[in-house]
């Protein structure tokens, strides 16, 4: 038993310490990565060296591609958690532009193939230095890869400036994802272990050995560390999630009807919204009408009924002449949400059908149904008859023209509030300002009105705790939903009650225990293999190293003979030669 084990040891041993040549995998990655396709056909495969992977401007332009790619992943992931405000961005450019287009879905396309691109460069400069081969990226994807950097930058130069509040956004993203983030992190830093721990024992250079060993360690315990600074609401006990924040229709159901339009508050009832928001102006004539826009341009056929006051504001036209205009059409053609085409025949011709809509049928309808609402009310400007009393007309309509109850309106404008509050005590009074408690309470505020990115679970429980609730606006993600409930938010306006009423718990909703379970069991794992990935290379180094005795440079290359080679070598020399000491050149050649 044992006479047959020990060569089965050392034949293992010996496959182990070989060196598998892939050429053609080798030929794949150099072609692609370098386009030295002619090079390789030659069959030639990089001999052991013990000189640094690549050329100082190689080098420099690895490290480039390595934050190109960091930079386009950061680049992708904020925009791929921006898409909660993906509509915004649209109807901003809009405003721009004077023309509906997806905007945002083609930023996430160009984010999408820049950061492949990359990322795939990136893979086969790894490949090479797990194959042992040096790096010479081709000028073509150099361009390409200055071209990535550049348009990451710009891109979030731009992005930052003009909605500086999506970064918000990403930090928030950060509480229900780190985890996971966490756990794919360290599943590519053991990952390149391999190529690194390689390249480690095959230098020569200490400096070298010690800039990459220290750049890898001082990465791997930055992130194995990582989760001791980690804040997640969705991190808690069993028994401690509240209830899920009540729904208020933003406009109605957009995803679903025309925004502002009767059809889209009914959606929205449909959908299980226990509240709808809109936006209110007031007509020359005085008829408080909904409308979120500054001008009709967007939402109503303005251009094709009154060409010549296009950019006139909403509250400069009569009531009569609102009525004539359709307030559906533009949700068929430009399909903001891409959700049209999921309405029925019914549907999309009751869409297209479509008016302005009048507070007073807001109103009845909310009555009706037994919905909150809560509305952003617009002054009227310079020279329109109602530019003084537009809160006194709003507050008729209220009190006199529906039957709805003024427990059920959510206060919101913070103008006059004072005679409001004299005029209608029954109102709620809301804020959209997240001032002192002291002052919250002397206004007799209840509820908060404030941006999702506002969100926070300890303020959430000190107004709570004076009998203030807190609803955010605008949700429509799943895990933006999920943070607002585990952060103890009361009520949210979004865009899509229709995905959100049907979750029944939130997103990544984890206990402490199973955390902590996660991370270290995820850390232990990922240390003890890159121990014995260092190890193994360690091992195999020192192997190789006994093994080979010199090396003899000819012409045509350098070729590394094993001792049991030369002791043969010498044997037959000494055979041919008995008066010659020293094996003669030619024969080791030959051999």
């Amino acid at each position: 038993m044992a006479s047959t084990f020990a060569p089965r040891l050392q034949g293992l041993r010996a496959k182990v310490l070989r060196r598998h040549q892939h050429r053609p995998l080798v030929w794949l990655l150099l072609g692609l990565y370098g386009c030295r396709w002619r090079r390789c056909e030659t069959g030639s495969v990089q001999a052991r060296t013990r000189d640094c992977c690549c050329s100082k401007l190689e080098g420099v332009t690895f490290g480039l591609l390595a934050a190109a790619c960091c930079l386009a992943l950061v680049f992708l992931y904020f925009w791929g958690q921006a898409k909660n405000d993906y509509n915004d961005f649209d109807w901003f450019n809009f405003g721009l532009l004077g023309f509906w287009f997806p905007w945002s879905a083609v930023l996430l396309v160009i984010a999408g193939i820049f950061f492949t691109y990359v990322a795939v460069l990136v893979l086969l400069a790894v490949c090479l230095l797990s194959e042992g081969q040096k790096l010479y990226l081709h000028w073509s994807h150099k361009i390409g890869l200055l071209l990535s950097l550049t348009i990451s930058i710009a891109a979030t130069a731009v992005l930052s400036n003009l909605w500086s509040q999506e970064w918000r956004t990403l930090l928030l993203s950060f509480q229900v994802t780190a985890p996971y983030l966490h756990l794919g992190g360290v599943l590519l830093m053991t990952l390149l272990a391999w190529p690194v721990a390689l390249q480690f024992f095959r230098m020569n250079s200490r400096v070298l050995r010690g800039l990459i060993l220290g750049v890898y360690l001082a990465l791997l315990v930055v992130l194995y560390m990582l989760p001791l600074g980690l804040y997640s609401p969705c991190i808690k006990d069993k028994g401690t999630l509240g209830s899920a924040p009540a729904l208020i229709g933003h406009r109605g159901a957009p995803m679903l009807a025309p925004e502002n339009t009767l059809m889209a508050f009914e959606k929205a009832v449909e959908a299980g919204s226990d509240g709808l928001e809109t936006d209110v102006t007031i007509s020359y004539d005085g008829i408080p009408f909904l409308m979120h826009d500054q001008t009709l341009q967007r939402t109503t056929n303005v251009r094709e009924v009154f060409p010549n006051l296009t950019d006139t504001a909403a509250s400069m036209f009569t009531w009569a002449e609102l009525e004539s205009l359709n307030a559906g059409a533009w949700f068929l053609s430009d399909d903001p949400f891409s959700t049209a085409g999921s309405l029925s025949a019914d549907e999309r011709q009751r869409a297209a059908d479509q008016s302005v809509c009048s507070l007073r049928s807001f109103l009845q309808l909310a009555a009706d149904t037994n919905q909150l609402v809560i509305f952003d009310l617009y002054r009227p400007p310079r020279g329109h008859p109602f530019r003084d009393a537009w809160i006194q007309r709003t507050l008729e309509v209220i009190q006199n023209e529906t039957t709805i109850r003024s427990s059920q309106v959510l206060w919101l404008p913070s103008d006059l509030r004072s005679l409001v509050q004299e005029l209608d005590p029954e109102l709620q009074q809301t804020s959209g300002s997240r001032l002192p408690l002291e002052e919250l309470q002397g206004n007799n505020i209840v509820k908060l009105n404030l941006h999702y990115s506002s969100m926070s679970a300890r303020l959430t429980r000190e107004y709570f705790a004076a009998n203030i609730t807190t609803n955010l606006y605008v949700i429509s993600q799943p895990w933006l939903y999920s943070l607002a409930w585990c952060s103890g938010v009361h009520s949210v306006t979004t865009n899509a009650p229709q995905i959100l009423r049907v979750m029944r718990t939130p997103q990544f909703l984890m206990t402490p225990d199973d955390f902590y379970l996660m991370w270290i069991l995820t850390d232990l794992l990922s240390l003890v293999l890159i121990v014995l990935i260092f190890l193994f290379h360690w091992w195999r180094e020192r192997e190789l190293d006994y093994c080979i005795v010199g090396k003899v440079t000819l012409e045509n290359g350098t070729y590394s003979k094993f001792k049991t080679e030369m002791s043969d070598i010498w044997s037959v020399s000494s055979a041919n030669s008995p008066t010659n000491t020293t094996p003669n050149l030619a024969t080791i050649t030959e051999h």
